[in-house]
């Protein structure tokens, strides 16, 4: 019953606690989801202005982003097309319909000429009803006088006169030259006055322009002479208008189309809610992302540390806008992600702060793409780092991504010498900007949150450390078993998927616990005098076991990270100082096992457990007298074995393939350090007998 009692209440807080913590993330979310909405809005508010055509501008009005100005991009097209010089084409049919009508005429003549019957006037008459010319009474007489060999020579003359004129086309303005011309051609000829008034007239009833506009192909001319013409730019944080200017209507649609425009003095609220919708979404994916990738960052403080980055980035990004977006340092938050807690994690969170930066701040796709790709290149650069000022490099080489994209995208662009020498002076600034502030931020945030970065792990394993230095200096021995044990433990986490990092650092400070009575502790001793056979098996015990203690205040104070200080205090775990326990056994007096067991916790890591097995196999084979490989294979299993057995290794998750891995590893490193030598000859007694 009792123990039933106790299941629930444990189930219980067990589901509180999961509660609580499913509580927490969501108000962190709804928080962070709040501030982007609000940085949104205010940034989509705080430029418009309520201005109309007519208005006097009170301040500089400029862009607050690129875009092509319609407007005088239109009127540079309307000029070019009114500059297009027609395409044109002679259309042959009209050079056959007026010799047609001509000829029609003349044959006509004929056909009267012919009939004898009638007299000249019916003649006449009957000629004038039978054709469309505008001739006069005299001009068809004069037709009918002639014979017909002059009526022949005569409609030669005219039909030659018409091919040379139609034949070099005429155009509808050319008109009134072409008759003035005829005129001067017919006085020439020679012809009666009468014969020539008849060819003029003949000719000026029935010319046309031949020569007109070919739409098709002047359409096409015109449309390439359109898309040759480039639009016209407004940049960001471009002047529109100038303090005291009158809002023309072209200033009025630069503003409009910059999104400066206060439209009814109020956002609609279908805005603000399109924003808020399309923010949720995206969060909403993002989260998602974290539940599904990285889902134990929720449960601790990296939530927390994730989303500040984030929120920071977006509004320093927001305030370097303001220069140019090309400066705005998305990318160091991105860097800082990866470095404090993990790439993959930090390559989604970079392409969710360029994609809610560029819609929050309109940015060009261009823009968008290249903070994409070259953020994306500095976080996969930034996941091998070894020293500080890598971090440095990691934002050279983002620099370098983005002179690279802008020149790219600026050839594309036909972009002038001038414009893309700036964006790329620009982009490379970007990239060492944010180099500078993930590495100036960066203590910061390890501080802050307590997180161990592989910077800080590579700073702390430097000898000059303090805590280091001194045990160099105080106990030497122990130094130098340290170093050992952080070889042992690093090769066997590299083999079983343990931070081989964290396990070497951590076996570096290990023992800084001796360094208060170094002397007590075999590997300090230098063949003096051992101090422990002065005292009882107790003492003994519990200066040996203290070592463990110390080395955890010392930690504390000396303000090392907690994963190194469960290192210290784990890697004893509480097993049994055996040999003063059965010394004291041996002695016959009271005992009590407590006293001879270390006060730590069992290794609740793996890096934990891999420095305890190091340090005792260590120890244990330097301790042989004849460390042959069977006897340094057999003392490895016998110190892993006693370890499993006394359930030292029972709380942390190694398995027993790892084990296996970490008995091999182990063998490996101490028989090519503790192997058989070569006895060399004595090298005087040689002599002697040389001699």
């Amino acid at each position: 019953m009792k123990k039933a009692k106790m299941d629930e209440k444990n189930f219980i807080k067990k589901h509180l606690n999961f509660n609580n913590k499913k509580l927490f993330v969501g108000l962190l979310l709804v928080i962070f989801t709040a501030i982007l909405f609000f940085i949104t809005i205010a940034r989509f508010e705080s430029k418009k202005m309520d201005v109309k055509i007519g208005d006097i501008a009170k301040n500089d009005i400029r862009s607050t982003k690129e875009f092509v100005d319609e407007y005088s991009t239109n009127i540079l097209k309307s000029d070019v097309l009114n500059n297009v010089t027609p395409k044109y084409r002679i259309s042959p049919s009209i050079q056959m319909q007026m010799k047609d009508s001509i000829t029609e005429f003349l044959d006509t003549v004929r056909d009267v000429k012919l009939q004898n019957n009638i007299s000249t006037s019916k003649k006449t008459d009957l000629l004038l009803e039978s054709t469309d010319l505008e001739l006069s009474k005299g001009q068809v007489l004069t037709a009918l006088n002639m014979d017909f060999r002059t009526l022949n020579d005569f409609e030669n003359l005219i039909i030659d006169l018409v091919n040379q004129m139609m034949g070099r086309g005429i155009r509808e303005e050319e008109l009134e030259y072409e008759n003035e011309n005829l005129k001067e051609t017919f006085e020439s000829l020679n012809l009666s006055e009468e014969q020539k008034s008849l060819g003029i007239t003949l000719i000026y009833e029935t010319i046309k322009p031949n020569e007109t506009i070919d739409v098709v192909e002047t359409e096409k001319i015109k449309k390439e002479e359109v898309d040759k013409v480039k639009p016209i730019m407004i940049k960001q944080n471009d002047l529109i208008a100038q303090k005291g200017d009158i809002i023309d209507e072209h200033k009025f649609s630069l503003i409009k189309e910059s999104g400066l425009l206060k439209e009814d003095n109020k956002t609609p609220f279908k805005t603000y809610f399109g924003m808020g919708l399309l923010l949720f979404i995206s969060i909403l994916f993002f989260i998602y992302y974290i539940f599904l990738f990285n889902k134990d960052i929720l449960g601790n403080t990296k939530i927390v540390l994730l989303l500040l980055v984030m929120t920071l980035t977006i509004i320093i990004s927001h305030g370097f806008s303001i220069i140019s977006t090309f400066l705005m340092p998305i990318s160091a938050g991105s860097l800082l992600i990866s470095i404090l807690i993990e790439p993959k994690l930090a390559l989604i969170s970079h392409v969710f702060l360029v994609t809610f930066l560029g819609h929050s701040l309109r940015l060009d796709t261009n823009i968008i793409f290249m903070f994409i790709l070259s953020g994306s290149i500095g976080v996969l650069t930034s996941t091998k780092q070894n020293q500080r000022y890598s971090v440095l490099l990691n934002g050279l080489y983002i620099g370098i991504i983005n002179i690279l994209v802008i020149s790219s995208l600026g050839i594309i662009q036909d972009l002038d010498f001038r414009e893309l020498l700036i964006r790329n002076f620009l982009g490379l600034i970007n990239g060492i900007l944010s180099g500078i502030i993930a590495l100036g931020s960066l203590p910061l945030w390890e501080n802050a949150f307590s997180i161990l970065t592989p910077l800080k792990l590579l700073e702390l394993s430097n000898p000059n450390q303090p805590l280091l230095r001194q045990l160099i200096m105080e106990a030497p021995g122990t130094y130098h078993h340290s170093l050992m044990v952080g070889n042992l433990s690093e090769a066997a986490a590299e083999v079983i998927g343990a931070d081989p990092l964290l396990a070497r650092v951590g076996s570096f400070y290990h023992d800084i616990g001796k360094i208060k009575r170094p002397y007590y502790f075999a590997e300090n001793q230098f063949g003096m005098e051992n101090p422990h056979d002065k005292l009882n098996p107790v003492q003994s015990a519990r200066i040996i076991t203290n070592h463990t203690l110390d080395g955890i205040q010392m930690a504390k104070s000396n303000k090392l990270p907690r994963e190194i200080i469960n290192i210290i205090e784990e890697h004893h775990g509480d097993t049994l100082v055996a040999y003063f326990y059965y010394k004291r056994k041996e002695e016959g007096k009271p005992i009590n096992e407590e006293d001879f067991r270390y006060k730590g916790k069992k290794p609740q890591s793996k890096e934990s457990a891999l420095v305890m097995l190091a340090d005792s196999t260590e120890a244990a084979v330097r301790s042989l007298k004849d460390p042959t490989k069977e006897a340094i294979k057999g003392m490895v299993s016998k110190i892993v074995k006693g370890k499993l057995d006394d359930g030292q290794l029972d709380e942390c998750d190694i398995t027993r393939k790892d084990i296996t891995n970490i008995i091999e590893t182990f063998n490996s490193i101490l028989i090519g350090i503790y192997h058989d030598r070569i006895e060399y000859p004595n090298m005087e007694n040689d002599k002697e007998v040389k001699a």
